[in-house]
């Protein structure tokens, strides 16, 4: 398939210090594509910089085809974008706002389609300062598509929202894909990328380090697997300590718990252990690595600041 969104070395620098550092992806049409990363990894800079929120220093951008540095205006058309946070005045509806958002475009949704699309038209005629959380990010969305976007862009669209709330708005970027949008999607919970994005983008300290569908990273990785078993008679620890692979071992009497990237060596090493020590083996869990371990992984928890004390990135 095309790309719909194309992002080629990227750079956004403040105060001399570079927090986007040529970060390059591309998005197919019709996919969910997520931007990974810890909070101040350059995820919202990204994102601020392909629509035209932030001016970047460096790099090329093209959205549906438009070189989105010199075709904003043109870009726009064909974009909608949902913010982390939405501010609109207390004492507008979702049915004015609408209206509102929907005058700035020639091409455009009718409220009541976007009230019933987004299960709002209970809510249609209630001010904003009386909407829940989920409300008001139901609502994002529906501002969203006022313009019949092609791509939407949503920065970190559930934090803060209650479990409920989440799966709905889950439920509501789902039909997104299915009626053929592009979507771009921020986040950092690692299980909404796994439920939502067709491939994941990771960034970190404003670089991509990995790109793939968030099983093909998993598969590809050296991401190791936790092993935790329980047996009759405690094991020698230093005995564990010596079979293949195995890292970060933990004894608490009985229970061994340890961590390995040869799982398969170091089971069948194990078994000749509990044969050897004369113990028998009350429950053994192996649990496969995960997108989370592949995250960690791949990024750190050092300081995002900059070497001069410039901010870090979003």
């Amino acid at each position: 398939m095309p790309a719909n969104v194309v992002v080629r070395h990227l750079v956004k620098r403040y105060g001399g210090v570079d927090v986007v550092k040529g970060v390059s992806f591309a998005i197919e049409a019709g996919e969910i594509f997520g931007l990974l990363g810890p909070n101040g990894a350059g995820k919202t800079t990204t994102l601020e910089c392909v629509i035209g929120l932030r001016e970047p220093d460096g790099g090329e951008m093209e959205v549906c085809g438009l070189d989105a540095r010199r075709q904003m205006r043109a870009v726009k058309q064909k974009i909608g974008v949902a913010l982390q946070t939405t501010a609109l005045q207390d004492k507008i509806t979702p049915r004015e706002a609408l209206t509102l958002f929907g005058s700035f475009y020639r091409e455009r949704a009718t409220p009541v389609e976007l009230l019933q699309r987004f299960a709002l038209t209970e809510n249609a005629d209630a001010r904003f300062d009386t909407l829940s959380g989920g409300q008001r990010q139901r609502l994002a969305l529906a501002l969203a598509f006022v313009n019949r976007p092609e791509i939407v862009l949503l920065d970190e669209p559930t934090t803060g929202l209650d479990p409920q709330s989440r799966r709905e708005l889950h439920a509501a970027i789902k039909r997104m894909k299915q009626d053929g949008h592009t979507v771009l999607l921020t986040t950092h919970y690692l299980e909404e990328a796994e439920q939502l994005c067709d491939r994941i983008a990771i960034i970190d300290h404003g670089r991509i380090v990995a790109t793939g569908a968030p099983r093909e990273l998993v598969a590809q990785s050296s991401a190791m697997q936790s092993v935790t078993l329980v047996t009759v008679q405690p094991l020698e620890r230093e005995q564990l300590a010596r079979l293949p692979g195995v890292q970060e071992l933990v004894c608490d009497g009985a229970t061994a718990r340890f961590r390995t990237a040869e799982a398969t060596q170091t089971l069948a090493a194990l078994a000749g252990l509990l044969v050897a020590q004369h113990s028998e083996l009350i429950d053994l869990h192996v649990r496969k690595a995960s997108l989370e371990d592949v995250f960690i992984g791949l990024t750190r928890e050092d300081d995002r600041v900059g070497p001069s004390g410039g901010p870090s990135a979003t």
